[in-house]
């Protein structure tokens, strides 16, 4: 089956549940649900990764997401490409195990240039570990206190390399902040019924839940998402088996959840606007986005190409705007930079997708254009 680029990114924002649509939005109840059906999501920046639940969650508020997570509903931790990613709490330890290896195995020439040893890395470990057991949480200066304390050199980037080295190793996982702090807790006592499934089993879940939550997309998308080989990339293809579907986008092989194709391949309406965080799975989910992006305007999402991305508007699919916002006290006052030509109809129709996100943030909103 061929489909069209339109078709494509009609599927893509029911597979990454931004239309309510069969196979859509309309699967995602809550935080647990949507962090499981998309696989696990870019959550770097918190805020971002917040509101990536809230842009798919109509009716829940920052407070509310944070309380789901606090529920362990979700957590976040290092599950790929050395990147933090909220994650289904019962999966986190064999997505780590599973995908965290590549990255974990170039580890020892990061600790080089830190000047750090395998040994003092694994000292941190055995002294984070003893502080947290019984149900410790520490947020992240009290941890490098007390690494501190044991005389391990924290300054510079040897604190959070240590950190992140026992959350890659499955010491760690990151919980919920404690004043603007990230904070940390062990990842056995956080999650002490976690799913185990073997390495076939587990290739196939992530493959199935990837292009689920991100299809119609290529092999190479996924094998970029995961970090995981090309070869281990296709295995977990194969062992998701007749789950997936495969359709060809200008002759190029693609897969997406075979129960979604069976629904008429949508268009991406030209009514349908989605206000979406730069680090949202939309855009970080995909190696390849010209679908999304039009080159020219690349340069205005990811200023410097450093990998920081610009708050995004897209309408059919497309990325026509960024955004920036400044919360005040009741307010949250919005910036937004259109990179197309929008009428007077088009900016109304941005201002009303505005709404959801300012009760989001639980202010009033306040939009401005250039």
């Amino acid at each position: 089956m061929e489909l069209t680029p339109q078709q494509v990114l009609g599927l893509r924002m029911s597979s990454l549940l931004l239309r309510a649509s069969p196979g859509g939005a309309d699967r995602a109840t809550g935080v647990a649900e949507v962090v499981t059906w998309l696989g696990a999501m870019q959550a770097q920046d918190l805020a971002s990764g917040l509101w990536s639940f809230g842009a798919r969650l109509p009716g829940y508020t920052a407070a509310d997401v944070t309380a789901a997570l606090e529920r362990r509903e979700a957590l976040r931790t290092w599950p790929m490409r050395g990147t933090i990613h909220f994650v289904p709490s019962r999966d986190a330890r064999w997505m780590v195990e599973l995908m965290g290896v590549r990255v974990l195995n170039g580890a020892a020439r990061r600790r080089e240039q830190l000047g750090l040893s395998e040994e003092t890395a694994v000292q941190a470990m055995d002294v984070l570990g003893a502080a947290l057991a019984g149900g410790g949480r520490l947020s992240r200066s009290e941890c490098l206190a007390v690494l501190a304390g044991k005389g391990i050199d924290t300054s510079g980037q040897r604190g959070y390399h240590l950190l992140w080295y026992a959350s890659q190793r499955g010491l760690l996982c990151i919980a919920p902040n404690i004043g603007n702090e990230q904070s940390f807790v062990l990842l056995d006592e956080w999650v002490p019924d976690p799913h185990r499934p073997e390495r076939d089993e587990a290739l196939g879940t992530v493959a199935l839940r990837y292009f689920r939550g991100h299809g119609p997309t290529t092999r190479h998308d996924f094998a970029g998402w995961t970090g995981l080989t090309m070869a281990d990339a296709k295995r977990g293809i194969a062992v998701a088996g007749d789950a997936l579907a495969r359709v060809t986008v200008h002759g190029v092989e693609t897969y997406l959840d075979a129960a979604l194709l069976d629904t008429a391949p949508p268009p991406a309406g030209d009514d349908e606007v989605r206000v979406l965080p730069g680090f949202d799975e939309y855009l970080l989910g995909y190696k390849d986005r010209s679908l999304m992006v039009a080159e020219e305007h690349k340069a205005a999402i990811i200023p410097g190409n450093n990998g920081i991305f610009q708050s995004t508007v897209v309408r059919a699919g497309r990325v026509v705007a960024t955004w920036k916002r400044t919360l005040a006290t009741s307010r949250v006052r919005i910036a937004v930079q259109p990179l197309v030509t929008l009428h007077k109809s088009d900016q109304a129709e941005i201002e009303r997708a505005f709404e959801q996100y300012a009760q989001f943030v639980e202010r009033a909103p306040e939009v401005r254009w250039p």
